[in-house]
């Protein structure tokens, strides 16, 4: 419905999630233990060096996002070829938020898979992360 909140969070993480063809339990796992552990929220020094876990309210909105997985390599107009199926990507961004559930110790908030949504961002710092499962960086 037009102008219905889904879901809202204060400070923490909005993690956009675009599930490739060929992703799997094993890459959900290792980038739910990542996004969870990442020390990116400052301490009381000021330094980067709490993970979301460590936040007094700890929060996640995680938002599926299949034209992360644009291709543009070709001439001007973006390439979804390589995003996994909807069935298939359902599956795998629900098995997401719960590996992501668990390792950070709280619900993680979602969008609407499938849905056109209108996602607003309040950046509050100069972390943005482009984290890709197959690179293990």
């Amino acid at each position: 419905m037009a102008g219905e909140t889904i879901a809202a969070i204060g400070a923490g993480l909005l993690v956009l999630v675009g599930i490739q063809n060929g992703d799997t339990t094993t890459d959900i796992d290792w980038l739910a233990g990542k996004i969870a552990g990442l020390r990116i929220f400052e301490d009381e020094a000021g330094r980067m060096n709490r993970s979301v876990r460590e936040l007094p309210s700890p929060a996640v909105l995680a938002v599926s996002q299949f034209t992360l997985i644009a291709s543009t390599r070709k001439g001007q107009r973006p390439s979804f070829n390589d995003a996994a199926k909807p069935p298939e990507a359902l599956a795998l961004y629900e098995a997401f938020v719960a590996a992501l559930e668990r390792a950070v110790g709280v619900p993680v908030s979602t969008g609407r898979f499938g849905a056109n949504m209108a996602v607003s961002l309040v950046n509050d710092g100069p972390v943005t992360l482009i984290i890709d499962s197959r690179l293990r960086e």
